[in-house]
């Protein structure tokens, strides 16, 4: 069994390889200053914002976020595992690619994986074997073509037929006592029980288990790589449930899927939209009408990770529901698991169709084309759907009303990511309440403290805490930055205001607060930049820090220890911290095997946030020009602005406990006392 590409390699052929020549023989490019640009081959465009950099060896698109270096473009455009992108390139510079030795656990794991992946794709062609078998098949063939499916569409779909009886799979697979434990734990077979509920005793000779899955159409569930993992049935007769789903298994998670989405990605170049409904005949009916963009949960509720998994291949979501109660409910758990992954230029929209209706009985009345016209102008965008729900049962125009729909809008609007959507929603909430902008905020911000002071009474009394140790930076407040940006804010010779990302700097170092730790002073280092000019822009200190080290790895070498930025709570220094560590680990990686590196990070946030640092430059002026600077001396004085903002976040500890402590003080909070006193003469 291979092992892993050594990351020694991996690094080499990143330096070897160049991914101008890479992309252009599948994506025409065009010489723009530096770098090279064209329409990006993963999202729907006429201008071009797809940016690719030969210095720095990546791709970026600032229209979708798309990202990555040679590898990672032969992945996403060639639709090819890691293993094999990196076979590919390998190939097209003539290195042969060699492989590490797996330690005795990994390769048990591996093959355990592996024999799952093998049983599960032989249960599925065993079910597609018993379609085609006319002696038990004909009520299944007679049922999906009452549905409307040709043989064609379930050929794609790979759907199959568990025949009635206990034992079939279990006849064919399970022969011995070890294959049936093997189908058990793919989640296709399970153990007899006695009549107290427990596991039956085993007994030499005798079969103790029995197939999940009987007299049911079978639909094979597949990973993004195409392979079989679980599988979902519905029932030809009288039996309940009337779709069964596999069980989790080491290979399946349902939680982490979506039906159809391989069939999807496989049938469009490009995803446009992804229509999620609730059932596996729903994706494939709308398949049958060429409706290729379809998929669905697994028997769950629409959550965060099948929310992250759809953007990342496209960037709008139709949520396609029956209109009844429980399509309203679905309805409302998709839309509060979108919110919080709603970044500037996402879409989200919702059908509810009417009620007794679902999307595999209306597409068969009306067709595909209208079935089509129907979400683009029914569909409803996020903002109508959230508000009007809301609404429901509530007469916004009384002040009750209005004070009711603030209550019930503003803790979800509160969990959008900062940006000009966010905005947008809290203006249209504003406009449906009558209250100002600023007041729903506050109102937010008074049930978190409320919430907060609540949780913190509801805790026992703590032991005494010793002063708060000096911890870089100060997330609470932090300056939220936008999600995205346009490909025009680096770039071009003009634009009106500070580009994404960028704090605005105007005041000298000589007009820095100063230290005294009253109330009012509560700054961030976003606005505390050092060495400001007037009419610059400049990435935010702690993002500061990191195009620092991808423009400039070397600089790592001023940091001995990384562990504190990691185990900061703000999550910009903490990827900070994992970028020096990777440096650290490996000193002599220049930009390009650093980003290669950073790509396998597990925090998607991260992996979207470095290459929009690594092609900003730190220091823009007024009219969107790069500006000089010197690597070291902007890199050391974001570290001493880290730590005077820790400095004051001590002080104010300090000083909350002089406020509890009464005259027990210590001689350094006499000391404190005495320095903001002074100060406040």
């Amino acid at each position: 069994m291979a092992g892993k590409i050594p990351q020694y390699f991996i690094d080499d052929l990143l330096a070897r390889a160049d991914i101008v020549p890479v992309v252009d023989s599948r994506v025409k490019l065009r010489k723009t200053g530096k770098n090279y640009s064209a329409c990006c081959p993963f999202h729907d465009e006429k201008t071009p914002s797809f940016t690719v950099s030969p210095d720095k060896q990546f791709y970026y698109c600032f229209g979708c976020g798309a990202s990555g270096n040679a590898v990672g473009f032969l992945m996403e455009y060639d639709r090819l595992p890691f293993p094999e992108a990196v076979e590919k390139l390998a190939a097209s510079l003539s290195l042969e690619v060699p492989r590490e030795q797996l330690a005795p656990a990994q390769i048990k794991r591996q093959q355990e994986s592996q024999s799952l992946y093998q049983l599960t794709e032989k249960a599925a062609d065993f079910y597609r074997e018993k379609l085609r078998d006319h002696s038990v098949s004909t009520p299944a063939i007679t049922y999906l073509k009452n549905r409307g499916l040709s043989g064609a569409v379930c050929k794609e779909f790979g759907i199959g037929l568990a025949p009635p009886g206990w034992d079939n799979l279990l006849t064919h697979l399970g022969t011995s006592a070890e294959k049936a434990e093997q189908l058990e734990l793919a989640g296709l077979a399970i153990r007899r029980q006695d009549s107290d509920g427990n596991p039956a005793k085993t007994e030499p000779g005798k079969r103790h288990h029995y197939d999940r899955f009987r007299n049911r159409i079978m639909f094979p569930i597949r990973d993004q790589r195409g392979r079989t993992i679980a599988f979902g049935g519905r029932v030809l007769g009288d039996d309940k449930p009337k779709y069964l789903n596999s069980p989790e298994t080491p290979i399946f998670h349902k939680g982490r899927e979506l039906y159809g989405l391989w069939e999807a990605r496989q049938a469009n170049r490009e995803l446009k939209r992804l229509i999620v409904v609730e059932g596996y005949m729903d994706v494939v009916a709308l398949a049958q009408f060429g409706i290729r963009c379809a998929v669905a949960t697994l028997g769950t509720a629409c959550g965060e990770d099948h929310i992250q998994l759809a953007f990342r291949h496209t960037g709008e979501i139709v949520f396609c529901f029956d209109g009844d109660k429980a399509g309203r409910t679905a309805a409302r758990r998709a839309l509060e698991s979108a919110l919080p992954h709603m970044q500037d230029g996402r879409s989200l929209r919702f059908l509810l169709l009417p009620e007794g209706e679902d999307p595999d009985t209306l597409v068969r009345q009306i067709g595909g084309e209208r079935f089509d016209q129907l979400i683009d102008e029914q569909g409803r965008p996020l903002e109508d759907f959230l508000f009007d729900l809301l609404s429901e049962g509530i007469n916004i125009q009384t002040m009750d009303g209005r004070a009711r729909l603030s209550k019930a809008a503003a803790p979800l609007l509160d969990l959008l990511p900062a940006g000009v959507y966010r905005q947008l929603m809290f203006q249209q909430l504003a406009r449906r309440t009558g209250l100002e902008q600023d007041m729903l905020e506050e109102i937010i911000a008074a049930e978190k403290a409320r919430s907060a002071e609540f949780a913190r009474q509801s805790r026992p009394p703590a032991a005494p805490e010793s002063p708060p140790e000096t911890q870089p930076g100060n997330p609470d407040t932090r300056a939220a930055a936008p999600q995205s940006e346009h490909p025009h804010t680096a770039n071009s010779p003009a634009f009106d205001g500070p580009p994404p990302d960028y704090d605005y700097a105007e005041a000298g170092p000589e007009h820095y607060p100063s230290d005294a730790p009253s109330d009012a002073d509560e700054y961030s280092p976003h606005h505390e930049a050092p060495r400001r000019r007037s009419g610059q822009y400049r990435l935010p200190v702690e993002r500061m820090l990191i195009a620092l080290l991808l423009h400039h790895p070397r600089l790592a070498e001023h940091i001995d220890d990384s562990a504190r930025f990691r185990d900061s709570s703000d999550a910009d220094l903490q990827l900070f911290g994992e970028v020096l560590q990777v440096l650290h680990k490996n000193p002599g990686l220049n930009s390009n095997q650093l980003f290669g590196r950073l790509l396998n990070l597990e925090s998607k946030e991260a992996r979207e946030l470095l290459p929009r640092l690594a092609m900003s430059h730190p220091i823009v002026g007024s009219a969107g020009q790069k500006l000089e600077y010197d690597p070291e001396t902007e890199f050391n004085d974001c570290l001493r602005t880290l730590d005077t903002a820790a400095e004051k976040q001590r002080k104010r500890g300090l000083l909350g406990q002089l406020k509890n402590n009464g005259n027990q003080l210590s001689p350094e909070q006499l000391a404190l006392l005495a320095q903001f006193r002074r100060k406040q003469d």
